[in-house]
């Protein structure tokens, strides 16, 4: 398989897991909050500093002319793990996670894994998450409307929509395990 892999997901369906076992199954490194760590040194800031700018949209007024120095820090951080995203497909074949790769990196296989939410509630009850079990639903949501943002910020496109991937897959419907199965099957036929 000469393939990176880009795995969007809803929060709470499984796709970080999703993306291990295929990443495993494929015998190809996986990617995920490891970037953080790994842009952070690769641009001289803060592990720290870019947990709490990562995933954000900056404000309306971020998008200008300034020099790198003068950016938004959100806008800086999204630059060094776009560099790294890049640098890493180079390298050869892996799973990626999140951080708009799958706009990013224009040909990589795009999958998305999303459940109703009823489902990604049950998943995340199961998984010892620290949030007070009445306090899920919300908390998913905003997680959701958080990545949504972020995404559609900083890759123009609209944030689940079936016609920027490759495969989509409702993994309340068939499991993690199920979802890995679909893929690599499809991985199979590809041409």
């Amino acid at each position: 398989m000469n393939t990176v892999i880009t795995v969007s997901r809803q929060f709470g369906s499984g796709g970080r897991e999703f993306g291990i076992k295929l990443a495993k199954a494929l015998n190809i490194p996986f990617y995920d909050k490891d970037l953080i760590s790994m842009a952070a040194e690769d641009s001289n800031l803060s592990v720290e500093f870019m947990k709490h700018y990562e995933e954000s949209a900056p404000g309306f007024f971020s998008r200008s002319l300034y020099s790198y120095y003068q950016m938004p820090m959100n806008d800086r951080i999204f630059i060094a793990q776009t560099n790294l995203i890049k640098k890493l497909a180079e390298n050869g074949p892996c799973v990626i996670v999140g951080r708009c790769a799958d706009a990013i990196l224009e040909d990589s296989l795009k999958i998305y894994v999303y459940a109703p939410l009823a489902s990604r509630v049950e998943r995340k009850r199961g998984i010892d998450t620290g949030i007070a079990p009445e306090k899920l639903e919300a908390h998913i949501k905003a997680t959701d409307k958080k990545r949504k943002k972020y995404y559609e910020y900083y890759s123009n496109r609209k944030f689940g929509m079936a016609e920027n991937h490759d495969l989509c897959m409702d993994s309340g419907k068939i499991g993690v395990d199920g979802c890995v199965e679909c893929a690599l099957a499809f991985i199979k036929n590809m041409h």
